[in-house]
């Protein structure tokens, strides 16, 4: 019998994080600062770090039916 590994999270760094939205790092970290989004992030020391889950999750939930 084997035991599944559990799947481990892809971590983008804050650039990376704001490519896969479309949008500058700067605006991340503006969101971050005032909360206006609700989208989960890893601090370790000064890195900051997102679940590539979390933002694929993120832009679904604001897709617009047309």
């Amino acid at each position: 019998m084997t035991k599944d590994k559990p799947e481990h999270p892809v971590l983008l760094r804050e650039k990376s994080a704001a490519e896969v939205l479309g949008l500058a790092p700067q605006t991340l970290r503006s969101w971050r600062c005032t909360k206006r989004y609700n989208l989960p992030f890893h601090r370790v020391g000064r890195r900051i770090f997102y679940n590539e889950r979390d933002l694929l999750q993120f832009l679904e939930s604001r897709r617009v039916a047309g």
